[in-house]
């Protein structure tokens, strides 16, 4: 039985709902990029199998919680998966993918420039990469399972660095998700209120984790009393792609390898 995180965000559970909606977006916008040999790196519980493998010509699932992966075995036989811990990603050879995805990963990596070079290192020449990760300019507080987030300037700036050209989009939201996200905000800050001594921003990472997961899952779970139908009733049409990365609640971006 898998122990669904707020970090994680559960199909499953009803409170999860729009978070749920907003990762399975990330997939659903891809697909046009969607070709040849591809690799996922951070398959998760498989949120967006479905929609990639018939639009692959091969298909790698990879995700560093072994639990994970033996349950996506089990569901897709036949489908490749495996566990790994990156970077770097030992044992893949270059330019061996015409194209990657890895949504909402790189804001856990410690080594976010060695990522992306692995990336660029095992792409085809020609070949692209599509990430996504929450938008630093609208996260409501400290996520202590994240080693950083970015402004959409930053990740440009980084990205560009490693890749020969980098289209920024974002995943955006209309009013409906806009109102969910006000909701959530101020339920956020009668939580933190309590913080007056910044404790979120002062404390290492792994004693947070505990107390964060504890009153996230409490704060979605009052949210979903509040507001009802509306957080059953979000779908992923809900957050449209978005040319500019600003109006995203998450960054979306297609990083490309210049042809030989």
């Amino acid at each position: 039985m898998a122990t669904y995180t707020t970090e994680i965000a559960s199909d499953k559970l009803i409170s999860d709902n729009p978070i749920h909606q907003r990762l399975l977006k990330a997939y659903l916008a891809a697909k046009p990029w969607i070709s040849g040999d591809l690799l996922e790196i951070g398959c998760g519980e498989g949120r967006g199998v479905d929609e990639l493998l018939p639009l692959a010509k091969s298909y790698l699932g990879l995700d560093k919680i072994g639990e994970v992966i033996t349950m996506l075995q089990g569901k897709y036989p036949g489908v490749d998966f495996r566990q790994a811990v990156i970077p770097p990603f030992k044992g893949f050879k270059d330019e061996s993918y015409d194209t990657i995805v890895s949504f909402q990963v790189i804001e856990h990596i410690e080594d976010d420039r060695l990522f992306l070079e692995e990336i660029y290192r095992m792409l085809k020449p020609g070949g692209k990469a599509i990430i996504s990760t929450p938008n630093n300019t609208h996260t409501l507080s400290r996520n202590p399972w994240h080693v950083r987030e970015y402004l959409p300037q930053e990740l440009i700036d980084l990205s560009s660095g490693v890749f020969d050209r980098v289209e920024a989009n974002g995943i955006g939201g209309n009013q409906k998700v806009w109102d969910y996200h006000e909701a959530n905000r101020k339920s956020v800050q009668k939580i933190m209120r309590f913080d007056v001594l910044d404790l979120q921003h002062r404390l290492p990472a792994w004693v947070l984790r505990m107390p964060y997961e504890i009153l996230n899952r409490f704060n979605r779970n009052r949210l979903h009393r509040q507001q009802g139908d509306s957080v059953v009733s979000i779908s992923h049409e809900d957050y449209p792609l978005v040319d500019n990365p600003e109006k995203g609640l998450d960054l979306f971006y297609i990083l490309w390898k210049k042809e030989e």
